[in-house]
């Protein structure tokens, strides 16, 4: 018996495949999220989510979240709060590893309350266990965002 695969069938394709998923579900999820789309983010998010991102009291945006509504509301709660044409993101990687994926970039904008302006790189960890969204870890400059927020 050959342990070769078969002509046309590689190797890894039930890794890639779920990979793909992945990689696919976080590509709509920052679709939606571009979009103000909330109604598709609690679609993509799952019922309970692993939400990590560090509590700031000065930051009307942040808070603790664990269910698909409260983890999309957060794009509302963000707009409510600062200056959409001010916003900016970018993305410089985004690695996918089966059910993980991560992207890393920076991330500005003007908060409307103050007027001041905030900035500064961000990681962004999120798991897809089927199709859906489990884990939704953050980490950003919570400082420069929290002096943006102090009058």
């Amino acid at each position: 018996m050959s342990t070769k695969p078969a002509a046309g069938v590689r190797p890894n394709a039930p890794a890639d495949s779920v990979a793909e998923a992945t990689r696919a579900v976080v590509r709509e999820f920052l679709a939606a999220r571009m979009a103000g789309d909330t109604g598709r983010l609690v679609e993509l998010f799952a019922d309970e989510v692993d939400w990590l991102l560090a509590e700031n009291p000065a930051v009307p945006w942040i808070r603790p979240r664990s269910t698909a509504a409260e983890c999309a509301a957060q794009v509302t709660d963000l707009m409510e709060h600062t200056v959409p044409e001010d916003a900016r993101a970018s993305v410089d990687a985004f690695l996918v590893d089966g059910t993980d994926a991560v992207l890393t970039g920076h991330v500005s904008g003007t908060v409307r309350a103050t007027g001041k302006h905030f900035e500064g790189p961000f990681a962004l960890r999120l798991t897809v266990e089927d199709g859906r969204i489990t884990r939704h870890h953050l980490y950003e400059n919570s400082l420069s965002i929290a002096q943006a927020c102090t009058p």
